[in-house]
């Protein structure tokens, strides 16, 4: 009887839907869309001076999350051999056999076509195209072509998840000028000691996996002595706002702050390269970008 019930109630269906809708989520990858959205809307607030309208915010912070999503469906397609072959990713929905690999990419197509329309309907051409085109970077320039051959892979690919700063400036204003360059100049930059000490943590995935990052190339001592230098780098970079910016004491002081951690970071990783000094400096690297581009916005509203 109660299995009778639960097929009239269509309870199994219902629970099979919800594992197939949330696999298809898991394609792509919600952590890094809130890391790109993160960079995206303070951006629009720059570039407005103060808060935009909320119908403006909500469409391009949907329509880059089905970019960002199709990016990283089509990223999943692209890399599903090399994923099993890695402890970290083997257990992601195309490894495991739980998503058809051709409705993943059926699905991460449509993602890109819908972000590219709504993108154009509700904000600007500029927008919608620049959205697009760090999914073309994204999939051409670094998936196919740099990750599987350059230990500098991550260095010009990273450029890719620069982009939604880009498209938050562009979708207020229609354009793009130097300030938005400069955020984008920002998350490239930070973008290389991010993955690297991840691809510290997982060096022994990467090299079974056959994917050149720089840790499995040039070695440890390498990879903590870039990572230090990137960390300077991007800290430069994040106090360069001021020079085409009005911006206040908020963001400087915000900036020079989480700069001084993100370099003591770096230095203790390149003191003590153990995975466990790898996995905190990635997640540190996390914090910094959100609270630095927090600090653009709250330092934009109080001026």
């Amino acid at each position: 009887m109660t299995d009778t019930a639960d097929s009239m109630l269509g309870a199994p269906g219902t629970a099979s839907t919800a594992r197939s809708l949330r696999n298809y989520f898991l394609l792509t990858k919600p952590r890094v869309i809130e890391l790109l959205l993160v960079t995206t809307l303070p951006a629009m607030i720059l570039a407005e001076g103060g808060l935009p309208s909320v119908g403006l915010m909500t469409a391009v912070l949907l329509g880059g999350a089905m970019a960002a999503g199709g990016a990283n469906t089509i990223n999943c397609y692209l890399e599903r051999d090399r994923d099993t072959l890695m402890r970290r990713t083997h257990g992601r929905p195309l490894p495991s056999g739980t998503v058809e690999p051709t409705r993943a990419l059926v699905f991460g197509l449509v993602l890109e076509t819908l972000a590219f329309a709504w993108l154009w309907a509700t904000t600007n051409l500029l927008s919608a195209s620049l959205a697009v085109s760090a999914t073309l970077f994204y999939v051409f320039v670094y998936t196919i072509w740099l990750k599987p051959r350059s230990p500098q892979n991550i260095v010009i690919g990273g450029a890719a998840g620069a982009v939604p700063a880009l498209v938050g400036w562009a979708a207020v204003t229609g354009s793009l000028a130097t300030p938005a360059w400069i955020l984008f100049a920002v998350v490239f930059f930070w973008t290389p000691p991010h993955f690297w000490a991840l691809a510290l943590r997982y060096k022994e995935d990467y090299a079974a996996a056959g994917i050149p990052m720089l840790p499995v190339v040039k070695g440890i001592d390498v990879a903590t002595r870039d990572i230090l230098i990137y960390s300077v780098v991007v800290v430069a970079v994040s106090l360069t706002l001021g020079l085409t910016t009005p911006v206040g004491p908020i963001y400087v002081g915000s900036a020079v702050l989480l700069g001084i951690a993100f370099v003591i970071q770096a230095v203790r990783l390149r003191r003590d390269p153990a995975p466990a000094s790898a996995i905190r400096l990635f997640t540190f690297s996390n914090t910094y970008l959100a609270l630095l581009f927090a600090a653009v916005a709250l330092d934009t509203f109080v001026r």
